[in-house]
């Protein structure tokens, strides 16, 4: 490096040093003025061999008069010792270089990486006041890919070449390439991913030697993209096929299509794709970090001068940028959130891929992850192009005005989103992209759940094994469509905190459990519509097809017999009609629940997709729909049967053996190829004969014909006495006369005007010109039939998109619709009760239950023992103590479920609930140790602990179990008590507080902590040693926590029980015997634990034990 440093500086080169420790890059700059640069020429630079997605290489385009400033990298430069100078050409600073010919010969240009760092020497600046020259502005995807010279590689058959040309352009993707029906890979490609897809690997032969290569036929690409996208993680360049006109063919070696990329699939840029999960969305997130991050990422150890460190506590407010959208859906959403609350918002977006920085990849190995707080995510590395100075720059991509002002959105949403749209404009390779207006998200407008709490508390997922079944989310669902699984899948992960929202939620799910027939109906109803918001977004991609119209006009009419239905409760002579149950419908329940249903009949908006529906119905034949899909599988299958052979064979293509023939009559699919007079007037007519005039005069024109096509037929067999002659057509010898049997010698000499090109000794077949003329006649009123078919489709899809607008508002109605009605059937089924929200601080639960457990335990025909909970202004924090197994864990989750469930909108499993609302809840649960991180149980423990301690407010619902229990007894004492003095006078929240540590009750009251109530559970113990836990929360503290029962039940040998009782009463004895000192806090005497109420309620619990 120092070698090329000497060599640059000969050149009057400024030269600079930037990176990290392990990476560093070497940036050569040069000042120049118009006249030293008028012998420079002005094309653009030939794109670099590596192709990073969003860094381009463009030429110095300079005016007179003005001074350019330009960067180049080394690697541009020639390598090497320093040469000798030619004395025919001087170069110095400032002046003109030119060859012995006196022909311009050097090109100037900007390099990739300087791109990069001129974004963090911004955000430098704003630490260290330094000023920067440069300046970069790039708009969304507004360079395209260039092509890539290829004049030193060996030269490949066109097709090949053309793959080998693009899997240089994407290095960072999979290639699947199209030829003719299938997608094929090659080279490195192939010999890596062919056997993970269980696809054999061939070599084809060319002149350049055996190239690898792997393929499957294009009706699979689903099945291989699942794999690659979702299994592998990986991305994916999909290369089509484009028809060459003249000049094209010369260009691409004589072939009729050329291949490019047309799209690149990742993990969050699923579009359609049948393995796109339809209950879950699929996020694609971006993220701008604060700027001295991103410098430290890109300078390294060049700022330990400045004593910048990403581990200062200064740093976990800083403002971190997040942008989100779901291409299937169109959703774009955007906040602002601090480093410290960043991994739990990711928890709660659940993306399915991250796109950061490029700059950022420069971090240490590890720090994305440990910021993030997600390790299985895919991290995406995309060269951003900085700050945007408008959201304006978004219009283009946006099917509408923000909804939210411009001067709403912080700077970092407005940099995360300009991010995010470069990135996903790129991959999707210049396809029509359509998004709805960006909805910017409020922190304080949603309860927020800590990644640990979403885990803990099984919101999404079980904890252990990560399955849905056993999840809160699969014991609640009873949504009948996908778009309305997803809705209830966001509010679970993002309650709301606003009283009018909650209640409006609330009033619905009400009015469909007093209104049992309206509801039934409306699901009837839902499950015949189908997913309109993601069918919606297809046609906003240009990608929707007939079927897809046909699907959007069933919604539409369902949606249209949904609002008569909600109409219906409205009239005037229904509204005096009771619900259901009448003795619980009151007038104020009427009234409410009356302008629950004119809001939602409000937003409803049917003028426009009704007349959209009539004419999708008018048009679209689903019959010559149904038959296009027969004949698309009876080709499909043809398609496997030709590939199965040619991979029996080793063989993938036609052209894997240039030397072979290609594939004959032996090869063709087993369906029939050659088509009668009979079966030749089957087509697949999508459209209706009466979609418009011209298709109706078309096929006019075409029954014409075919009656003429009869007549021909009729007159051949009469002149030439051959009832066996047919009129076919193959698609190798186009339109034929077939003879076969008898007719064979009594028509041989009076076809004297028919070309003969096939017999046999059974069949002779001919071209006749008349047949041969009148087919192609047939065959052009065929294509201008399809023709006009298109242009009738493209009439609807440009309906839809005038009626987009509308029809995602319907289609958000329908999903609320859904979940209301889901949450009605679960209140019925559950026996659920109607929480009572409002703004304290206090949390009264009577005959609470856990929504997960009581479902299950109700399935095995088993009961759960219900509890009651009243934490807050009088009782702040429940100090639980009480045996393992006892149900302390399930109790403290089941308060905070019943918090999130009320603040969703639905109705809880408890026999009354009053709630304050909660701003955030927070749990410490379970235990595990993070080896990739290198932290231990008690490490894990700790680093939940603090992110509670930090964040929790008063308004919060913390629960914590056993805390300090990964270390001695000593310091889990301290440790506990520690934590539970800091929530007691710090965060005076409402904390649910389990312990095996009973010294604990005595060490609060010691301390003066009158709001901390003491409960706890037991176990009832038998004559002959039998016991039992009981479930139900008292009043008071359980100094025994019975461990060794439980070590009996998991099945501990005998021998092990017994040392541990000697060894547990040795203990015993020890503390009975130590000094008063060492039993300060022991002595010391739990507040008040019982009363007669709590001690009947205990009494009859005893005698319900089982």
């Amino acid at each position: 490096m120092l070698m090329r440093c000497q060599w640059l500086k000969t050149f009057g080169f400024k030269v600079s040093i930037y990176g990290t420790k392990q990476s560093k890059t070497l940036v050569a700059q040069f000042h120049t003025s118009p006249s030293s640069l008028g012998c420079l020429p002005l094309r653009p630079r030939t794109c670099p061999t590596r192709y990073n997605i969003g860094q381009q290489s463009s030429g110095i385009r300079c005016r007179r008069g003005a001074k350019t400033k330009s960067t180049i990298q080394l690697k541009d430069l020639p390598q090497g010792p320093l040469p000798g100078l030619d004395s025919d050409v001087t170069l110095r600073h400032g002046a003109s270089a030119k060859s012995r010919r006196g022909k311009k010969t050097a090109s100037v240009t900007e390099g990739d990486h300087p791109k990069i760092y001129n974004r963090a020497e911004q955000e430098f600046d704003v630490i260290t006041g330094h000023k920067n020259e440069h300046e970069t502005v790039t708009l969304f995807g507004s360079q395209p890919v260039q092509d890539v010279e290829d004049t030193e590689l060996p030269r490949y058959p066109t097709v090949v070449q053309q793959a080998w040309n693009n899997m240089r352009k994407f290095e960072n993707c999979v290639l699947l390439t199209r030829v003719g029906g299938f997608y094929e890979l090659y080279f490195e490609h192939a010999k890596e991913f062919g056997p993970l897809l269980n696809l054999k690997v061939a070599q084809k032969k060319t002149s350049a030697g055996l190239v690898p290569m792997a393929g499957f036929p294009f009706f699979q690409l689903d099945r291989f993209l699942k794999m690659l996208v979702q299994d592998l993680n990986c991305s994916v360049a999909i290369s089509e096929e484009f028809p060459n006109n003249a000049s094209g063919k010369v260009k691409s070696g004589g072939l009729m299509f050329d291949r490019k990329v047309t799209r690149i699939v990742t993990p969050g840029t699923l579009i359609d794709e049948r393995f796109l999960d339809p209950f879950e969305n699929n996020f694609l997130l971006s993220l701008h970090f604060p700027g001295p991050l991103t410098t430290l990422a890109v300078y390294g150890e060049g700022l330990d001068h400045a004593n910048i460190s990403i581990e200062r506590d200064e740093w976990v407010n800083f403002p971190v940028g997040l942008a989100w959208l779901d291409l299937s859906t169109g959703d774009f959403f955007t906040q602002t959130t601090s480093l410290l609350s960043l991994p739990s918002a990711i928890s709660r977006i659940g993306p399915r891929e991250v796109i950061l920085d490029q700059a950022l990849q420069g971090l240490p190995t590890g720090e994305i992850p440990r910021l993030l707080g997600e390790d299985g995510k895919l991290f995406s590395y995309h060269a951003g192009t900085g700050y945007v100075s408008s959201t304006a720059d978004w219009a283009p991509l946006l099917e509408g005005q923000p909804l939210v002002a411009e001067n709403e959105f912080t700077r970092e949403e407005i940099a995360a989103g300009n991010q995010l749209l470069d990135y996903v404009t790129i991959q999707l390779q210049g396809l029509r992209m359509k998004l709805q207006p960006p909805l910017r998200r409020q922190e304080l407008e949603n309860m927020a759940i800590d990644r640990s709490s979403m885990r803990a508390l099984e919101i999404k997922a079980t904890m252990r094994e990560g399955f849905f079944k056993g999840s809160l989310l699969h014991a609640i669902r009873r949504t009948v469509t996908n778009s309305g699984a997803r809705l209830l899948r966001q509010w679970l992960s993002s309650p709301s905190t606003s009283l009018n929202v909650i209640n409006s939620r609330l009033d619905l799910v009400s009015f469909f459990i007093d209104y049992k027939v309206i509801r039934e109906r409306i699901v009837i109803l839902l499950k015949g519509s189908y997913d309109s918001q993601r069918l919606v977004q297809k046609f906003a991609l240009g990608r929707g097809d007939a079927d897809d119209l046909v699907s959007l006009a069933r919604t539409i009419d369902a949606t249209s017999k949904i609002a008569a239905s909600l109409s219906a409760k409205l009239t005037p002579e229904l509204d005096s009609r009771k619900g259901d149950k009448g003795d619980r419908y009151s007038t104020e329940n009427a009234q409410t629940s009356d302008a629950c249903l004119a809001s939602i009949l409000k937003r409803l908006d049917l003028d426009g997709p009704l007349s959209l529906s009539a004419q999708i119905t008018e048009a679209i034949d689903e019959d010559g729909l149904t038959f296009q899909h027969e004949l698309e599988e009876s080709e499909a299958f043809g398609l496997a049967t030709m590939a199965q052979g040619m991979f029996d064979e080793g063989q993938l293509a036609e052209q894997v053996d240039p030397k072979r023939k290609r594939i004959g009559s032996k090869r063709q699919p087993k369906f029939p190829t050659a088509r009668d007079e009979d079966s030749i007037e089957q087509e697949a007519w999508i459209m209706r004969r009466t979609a418009s005039r011209l298709l109706e005069k078309l096929h006019q024109h075409l029954d014409e014909l075919r009656e003429e096509k009869v007549t021909l037929a009729e007159t051949l067999r009469e002149e030439h006495g051959a009832s066996t002659l047919t009129l076919r057509w193959t698609p190798g010898l186009g339109y034929i006369c077939h003879i076969r049997g008898k007719d064979l010698k009594s028509t041989q000499n009076k076809l004297s005007a028919a070309r003969s090109i096939s017999s046999s000794k059974s069949t002779r077949s001919f071209h006749l010109h008349e047949w041969t003329e009148l087919g192609s006649r047939i065959d052009q009123v065929k294509l201008q039939i399809k023709g006009e078919e298109q242009n009738v489709f493209q009439g609807l899809r440009e309906q839809v998109i005038l009626n987009i607008v509308k029809l995602r508002r319907n289609a958000a109605v329908l999903d609320e619709l859904d979940v209301a009605c889901s949450f009605a059937a679960l209140a019925e089924e559950q026996n659920l009760v109607r929480p009572i929200l409002n703004l304290g601080l206090s949390h009264k639960i009577i005959g609470g239950r856990h929504p997960t457990v009581a479902w299950s335990l109700q399935e095995q025909g088993r009961g759960f023992t219900s509890n009651d909970c009243s934490v807050g202004l009088q009782e702040r924090v429940w100090l639980l103590t009480g045996p393992n197994m006892a149900g302390k864990s399930t109790f403290l989750r089941q308060n905070a479920l019943i918090s999130i469930l009320a603040q969703v909108g639905s109705y809880v499993p408890a026999a009354y609930a009053e709630i304050g609302i909660v701003d955030q809840i927070f749990s410490r649960v379970g235990s595990a140790d993070n080896l990739s991180q290198d932290q231990s149980t008690f490490m894990v423990e700790m680093v939940e602990t603090a992110e509670i301690l930090k964040r929790a407010t008063p308004r919060s619902f913390v629960i914590m179990d056993e805390v300090g229990r990964g270390t001695t007894p000593e310091d889990g004492i301290a440790v506990s008590f520690a934590c539970l003095h800091h929530l007691y006078h710090t965060n005076q929240c409402r904390t649910l507080f389990a312990t095996h540590f009973h010294v604990l009750a005595n060490m609060a009251a010691a301390a003066g902590m009158d709001k901390v109530g003491c409960y706890c559970t037991d176990v009832r113990e038998g004559s002959n040693g039998a016991f039992s836990f009981i479930h139900r929360v008292r009043r008071g503290v359980n100094r025994q926590s019975h461990a060794l029962k439980v070590a009996l039940m998991a099945g501990l040998p005998q021998s092990a029980i017994d040392t541990a009782s000697q060894v547990l009463e040795s203990l015993h004895q020890r503390n009975l015997d130590a000094t008063p000192q060492d039993k300060e806090f022991t002595r010391l005497e739990p507040p008040e634990t019982n009363d007669e109420q709590h001690d009947s309620q205990y009494k009859q619990e005893h005698q319900r034990a089982y």
